[in-house]
């Protein structure tokens, strides 16, 4: 079987979009029946054979201004060179801008043979669209907008065989949209590299300085208002007055609110920044080297981050919905911040602090060892290899 992804959600320094494909190529790298393409967004036009069974074609595209290495294809000459050479078996495309409309009409004419999936990476009509609208115009624009924009997703993934979805809430409101074929394919987690065992006793020491009683909180999210960083910062405030021993937070990553960490950093001796971390070894030592995560976004598809916390034993605060209410809800392993608020959060941070946790602990380790990203790519291949469905109309 051949297969082809295309992807605009790539960005070398991206987040979870950038780890499911950089595991499906690792995964595909000695899968020896089959063969992936990945077509990459890249800033110049070259092939790269990894293996016999995983093949990078590196496509020059438009750079996006402002979004930190993302790149787009749009362009029939970005497109159908690749699915005239390779003729693929199943196209899957993970962005719904544009690219799933140009990649199907390039398809019908070149390989109408084709399976044609989709991956709802991002719930851009709630979380883009509809957030948006509603922010700057009020309810009932956003609500109108969010219809727009689902109408267009139904446009944009015309003539799809399916769509894979990792959120069953995800699953549910695409139901409700008059979205048909949907697959819930839940990713995975390296919970060899992600585990206890990755915690290193002399940052922990660092990071308490001389209070064994302080808590660690790791935050390596976006700096954005999607990923809660704002509400975090207000509620550490909260903390800071009220508490003795108040907990370290070690952020990292990049975002567009970079400038409230560096604010936050001037203020409070207990927080660190440690930059963008491209190592997965890095930030399995970090993730272990902490007592308590926070998944504030409400609109994550799955929450990569969210498992590989997990993993590494942490407890967990999680949004009141999306896939961080999914997690923290089945594994019992943290609490729902079902008022979304800096005192809300600011509770349930310090009820953490001032617990237990063995439990929680270990329930977030046990929950995590559940997925695998090998589990997850041969149900894929599962949905690859059925026979073709009637396509989305």
């Amino acid at each position: 079987m051949i297969i082809i992804d295309f992807n605009n959600f790539w960005s070398p320094s991206g987040g979870g979009v950038r780890r499911y494909h950089l595991e499906k190529m690792k995964y595909y790298t000695s899968e020896r029946n089959n063969l992936l393409v990945f077509v990459m967004p890249d800033s110049k036009t070259y092939t790269e054979e990894v293996s016999p069974s995983l093949i990078v074609e590196h496509v020059k595209a438009f750079k996006m201004p402002l979004y930190n290495g993302y790149r787009f294809i749009w362009k029939k000459k970005q497109i159908a060179p690749y699915l005239k050479k390779y003729n693929p078996d199943v196209i899957e495309v993970g962005s719904p801008y544009i690219l799933p409309k140009a990649v199907s009409k390039q398809a019908l004419q070149i390989c109408p043979q084709a399976k044609l999936l989709g991956f709802w990476h991002a719930d851009f009509p709630i979380t883009y669209v509809q957030r948006a609208f509603t922010r700057f115009f009020g309810k009932k624009i956003g609500a109108f907008a969010r219809k727009l924009a689902f109408l267009y997703a139904h446009y944009q993934f015309k003539n799809y065989h399916g769509i894979q979805v990792s959120c069953k809430e995800v699953i549910e409101r695409l139901k409700e949209e008059g979205f048909q074929n949907l697959y819930w394919i839940p990713l995975g987690c390296n919970i060899e590299l992600f585990s206890p065992n990755k915690r290193d006793e002399s940052l922990v020491k660092n990071l308490k300085q001389g209070d064994v009683n302080r808590s660690i909180i790791f935050f390596p999210h976006r700096f954005s208002k999607e990923k809660g960083i704002d509400i975090f910062l207000k509620a550490y405030s909260l903390l800071a007055e009220q508490m003795s021993s108040v907990p370290a937070v070690v952020f990292a990553g990049t975002g567009p609110l970079q400038v409230l960490i560096d604010a936050a950093l001037k203020k409070y001796e207990h927080l660190h920044f440690v930059g963008f971390l491209s190592s997965e070894e890095e930030m399995a030592r970090y993730y272990a080297s902490a007592d308590i995560g926070v998944a504030l976004s409400a609109w994550e598809t799955f929450g990569l981050s969210i498992l590989e916390s997990m993993a590494c034993g942490n407890v967990l605060i999680g949004a009141p919905a999306g896939a961080a209410r999914e997690h923290v809800s089945a594994s019992n392993a943290g609490y729902i911040l079902e008022s979304y608020t800096p005192e809300a959060l600011a509770h349930y941070l310090k009820k953490l602090c001032e617990e237990d946790l063995s439990h929680k602990k270990n329930a977030a380790r046990l929950y995590a060892e559940k997925f695998s990203w090998e589990s997850c790519f041969t149900n894929q291949l599962q949905i690859y290899s059925t026979p073709n469905s009637t396509r989305n109309s």
